[in-house]
């Protein structure tokens, strides 16, 4: 245990997200996504696990650590329900929740078609999987900048 470090983040996480940098991507996903496939096209090329959670926990734990980028640019996007795009499932309203805790304010979430999804989790720097059965539990976070203290 470390002091201030989420309980959920192991080390393989916390040294992948140390690594990324400005505008680089990560991709939380749930156990249906096609994770190890898509992991080994990434920059990491590995997979990641934050196991036995659902992907809020893990979004959570995640975002204890990873700023977002600005409000600018979209920084949080979710995989969208095929047929339906606009509909936010509860899996999705929990990591909104989340994202909201996290950053302190409202930052809506951007849809992503599902195969345009994962086609961008290609480009990601890394892939995390986790404990999330729910369909539709994947997400897409652009790390943003920690400006300097005056």
């Amino acid at each position: 245990m470390l002091k201030n470090i989420d309980p959920a983040l192991n080390a393989d996480v916390l040294h992948a997200l140390r690594s990324m940098g400005h505008g680089d991507t990560v991709v939380i996903s749930d156990t249906n996504f096609p994770s190890d496939a898509i992991a080994r096209k990434t920059t990491l090329g590995t997979l990641l696990r934050i196991d036995n959670v659902s992907a809020a926990r893990a979004v959570e734990a995640v975002l204890s650590v990873l700023p977002l980028d600005t409000p600018l640019q979209p920084s949080a996007g979710r995989m969208e329900v095929m047929g339906a795009p606009d509909e936010v499932l509860p899996v999705q309203q929990e990591v909104q929740s989340a994202i909201d805790r996290a950053e302190g304010k409202s930052g809506p979430m951007y849809g992503i078609e599902r195969f345009a999804f994962y086609e961008e989790a290609k480009k990601a720097y890394c892939v995390i999987t986790t404990g999330e059965t729910r369909f539709y539990g994947c997400f897409l976070f652009t790390k943003g900048v920690i400006p300097p203290k005056t």
